[in-house]
């Protein structure tokens, strides 16, 4: 009998837990990640115990952890796919692909409404939140393949150039598709019908931006 209740009860502790995670992420897109306590997670969730968060993730930092990699998981292995499908001589708009379809692909995946690209935008406005998802980027191997061979094209550009505009890409990606995600939810129009349409769009304008002339 105790064999049988075993994997029941694992079954229980996970739908819990995914339970807990999605219903953070929800939050923490709508309101931001400290406007939200533990308890008030618990609540929304509908765990009569107040302490279910603390329980089964410990402190709101690795709850945001668990959250982060919970997508960085499957956003990593389309990159792998994406990587898979590349020719022999990839160029910048390939290696842009990669970085923004990987992204937007999962959100599509996650169907409307969606909270993750409100949730990371929330991260990206603080330093210590966004320490978090750049953590999860180290290791990830395939973002770095995509970074480096990025790099490996733009190597013309000056270093201080270089990393200005791999941080304004990166808030671009993050940016845009929240307020897409944003008006999916909302049901307002938005300038491109579907994810993979807006996709086409952020691809072309990163390319633009990392391909720019420099000033001086």
């Amino acid at each position: 009998m105790a064999k049988t209740e075993r994997p029941e009860r694992s079954a229980r502790v996970n739908a819990t837990r995914e339970l807990i995670l999605s219903t953070a992420e929800r939050l923490f897109a709508e309101r931001g990640v400290h406007e939200v306590s533990n308890r008030q997670i618990s609540e929304a969730a509908g765990q009569g115990n107040n302490t279910a968060v603390g329980y089964h993730f410990g402190t709101k930092t690795d709850l945001v952890r668990a959250i982060v990699h919970k997508h960085a998981v499957p956003v990593e292995e389309r990159r792998r796919e994406l990587i898979a499908e590349l020719g022999a001589e990839p160029d910048v708009r390939d290696w842009v692909t990669i970085l923004v379809r990987s992204a937007t692909d999962h959100m599509d995946s996650l169907g409307t409404p969606s909270w993750l690209a409100r949730f990371s935008a929330q991260l990206m406005n603080d330093p210590s939140l966004r320490e978090i998802q750049q953590q999860e980027s180290l290791s990830a191997p395939m973002l770095q393949q995509v970074v480096e061979g990025l790099g490996e094209h733009l190597a013309e550009l000056p270093p201080a150039v270089r990393i200005e505009r791999g941080d304004m890409a990166r808030h671009l990606i993050i940016q845009m598709t929240a307020e897409f995600e944003r008006a999916l939810a909302e049901g307002r129009p938005t300038a491109r019908a579907s994810w993979q349409e807006m996709a086409d769009g952020l691809i072309d304008g990163i390319v633009g931006l990392l391909t720019a002339p420099v000033t001086g």
